[in-house]
């Protein structure tokens, strides 16, 4: 079974913005968009690294 990380999305804001689009908001959707968060960062964190700084900047991202 796979682990499930902690979401890094506030479900509640994300759905309202999509039902602002007259659209609907499916169950497994919100994990997906979690689970694109986490690549982001796990890419800008790798760039950061790669330029040696500590520091995830707008730039990385």
């Amino acid at each position: 079974m796979a682990k499930t990380r902690e979401s890094l999305i506030v479900a509640s804001k994300v759905k309202a913005y999509i039902k602002s689009k007259k659209m609907m908001t499916s169950s497994d959707s919100l994990e997906a968009l979690s689970e694109k968060v986490y690549g982001m960062l796990d890419a800008a964190i790798t760039r950061t690294k790669a330029n040696r700084r500590s520091t995830v900047k707008a730039q990385d991202l």
